[in-house]
């Protein structure tokens, strides 16, 4: 079943790369989606009352090529960054994987997955900062606010399409896919317009090791290459951390197995090749999957490589062969942060509070 959703993962992505007789078939619906998509904005554009802004600034970190693209780490590089220089970051999310319920969750420190999805666990236990949760983000911004008052400044992870959410810096978080073959869901991989590339502030390109750049339909303001590359890895059950060489010298001639539950796999199986690791068996779960009957009992391997998004939903699996790989980003202009943080001092320091009620979204 594993091996199945891999191949259709795998075909899918293959067919939107081209403009060939499945995307032809589906591009009516392409042009539905693509109307629905400005029908939104432009409702959103004519009526600044249903936009909610925040009394901090908001950066919103997104894509528009559905599924991953590697939004994750750079959230985590950014609030990491911005602490340092100064800033109190929060982060807002949907909490993908998970129902939230009426009234938004606020969090901080080691978050349980199962209540806050798997993606602002990671973020919250690799940035110390504090996670509010609702697939409305407007009312995740209002109780984060109200929780943690200190905070500075919000991070959104994933809104960029989310117009009700007035923003003053949208990130796009792009891989070596670029948008495809253009088109629009289900035609294509993408949730909006390929030129929506151009209005944003900075492009972030997640690049495997021999990735190329892919070629851009608009030039964007500011462009950063990402790489991934293993850095550590940690033994799920005592905790114990080696660098990425260490274990590799340790355990790296035996084959391995990997498990991902993440946007994409091929990408994660891709790195721990080309780092070095010789993979026995590669099984790709459905992204956020809860880990509810976990595959590692039918697994025939000394060592199974997992994702740190992954781990945060198996801590209490007791199985010595599981292993945690932590990943960390190199970026070809390690100052782009630092431009985010000059942006963010520039702007007007008497922000509009948040609307006493609701914002309609």
């Amino acid at each position: 079943m594993n091996g199945v959703i891999e191949r259709l993962h795998t075909s899918l992505q293959s067919a939107w790369q081209h403009k060939g007789m499945l995307s032809n078939l589906l591009y009516p619906l392409s042009l539905i989606s693509r109307a629905v998509a400005e029908y939104r904005r432009v409702r959103i554009s004519r009526d600044p009352g249903r936009v909610c802004i925040g009394p901090v600034p908001v950066i919103v970190v997104g894509n528009i090529y559905v599924g991953g693209t590697g939004k994750t780490p750079v959230v985590i590089a950014l609030a990491q960054s911005l602490r340092r220089q100064g800033w109190r970051p929060g982060i807002i999310s949907r909490g993908y994987g998970v129902r939230v319920g009426t009234h938004p969750r606020c969090g901080q420190g080691s978050l349980d997955a199962a209540r806050f999805g798997d993606e602002p666990a990671l973020i919250a236990a690799a940035t110390g900062a504090p996670v509010s949760v609702h697939p409305r983000r407007c009312l995740a911004l209002g109780a984060m606010i109200a929780h943690y008052p200190a905070v500075n400044v919000v991070i959104a992870d994933d809104g960029l399409q989310h117009h009700a959410l007035g923003r003053h810096v949208e990130i796009l978080v792009q891989d070596a896919r670029g948008t495809g073959n253009g088109r629009m869901l289900p035609a294509g991989p993408l949730r909006e317009p390929p030129d929506r590339i151009a209005s944003v502030d900075l492009v972030v390109t997640n690049l495997g090791p021999a990735d190329t750049p892919p070629t851009m339909p608009v030039e964007p303001a500011q462009m950063v290459v990402m790489r991934l590359t293993p850095a550590s890895a940690e033994h799920l059950v005592s905790g114990t951390t080696m660098p990425w060489d260490a274990w590799l010298a340790k355990h790296g001639c035996a084959p391995a197995a990997a498990v991902a539950a993440i946007g994409n796999p091929a990408r994660y199986f891709s790195m721990l090749r080309e780092s070095g690791v010789t993979l026995s068996e590669c099984i790709a779960l459905p992204d956020h999957d809860d880990y509810a009957q976990p595959p590692f009992s039918q697994i025939d391997a000394e060592c199974i490589l997992i994702t740190a998004k992954d781990a945060v939903k198996c801590r209490k699996v007791r199985d010595d062969r599981l292993w945690v790989v932590h990943a960390a980003p190199r970026f070809s202009d390690p100052a782009w942060t630092r431009r985010i943080d000059e942006r963010l001092r520039a702007l007007p320091r008497s922000g509009a509070a948040m609307a006493a009620s609701p914002p309609r979204d």
